[in-house]
């Protein structure tokens, strides 16, 4: 499998599930601006739409979107228990958090990354609606559960900690949610967080590592 990438970018939820699964993949960095990869590809022949992740299988077939590429990646290998069986209750339950990310905070951080100026009173509505977005993340950790569906990892939690930790790069702390803030902490010091993020030149690798 190759996964077409961008540093930071969204595309990394699904980098850390590939680590996650230990298995062989290739990495190709993209720049989304310029539409070309790192080994020289035209990255719109890919993917039209433009934008990471897209992930080529191992027979070829190109899938985009986060939380298709992510629910195939965990269904190539279900005894990791990164997502539930396909048919149940909780399959449809990952489905609606996938969707809530992506459509919701996913897209309400958007315009802080358009590149775009705006003023004052526009900053300030933009950084109201994350705020309500991470509310809810907030909700959804309820006293004793560690992650968004369950006391287990799964795609979501790759997802959803990819997303808030942009909180990072737009002047935004998570200190008024102290659960979503021990829970983007708990999910950075997994190794293959911890390992995509080394790759991707987002943290520094540890000495002697």
């Amino acid at each position: 499998m190759k996964l077409y990438y961008k540093p930071g970018a969204c595309s990394l939820a699904s980098h850390i599930i590939l680590n996650e699964l230990d298995i062989s993949f290739e990495l190709d960095k993209t720049d989304t601006e310029a539409k070309k990869t790192e080994t020289g590809e035209d990255f719109r022949k890919i993917s039209p739409n433009g934008y990471v992740p897209a992930l080529i299988t191992d027979d070829g077939d190109i899938i985009t979107e986060n939380p298709a590429v992510l629910q195939y990646l965990a269904d190539q290998t279900p005894e990791a228990g990164l997502a539930p069986k396909n048919g149940t209750l909780e399959r449809t339950r990952l489905q609606e958090v996938l969707n809530f990310i992506s459509s919701e905070l996913h897209n309400s951080f958007s315009p802080l990354f358009s590149g775009n100026e705006f003023n004052d009173e526009e900053k300030q509505q933009i950084v109201a609606g994350i705020e309500r977005r991470i509310d809810h993340i907030e909700r959804s950790l309820p006293d004793g559960r560690s992650h968004l569906l369950s006391n287990s990892f799964t795609v979501a939690d790759a997802y959803a900690f990819v997303v808030l930790n942009w909180t990072n790069f737009v002047g935004m702390n998570l200190n008024a949610w102290p659960k979503t803030q021990a829970y983007v902490a708990r999910i950075s010091t997994r190794p293959a967080t911890v390992k995509a993020m080394t790759t991707e030149g987002l943290i520094e690798q540890e000495q002697g590592a």
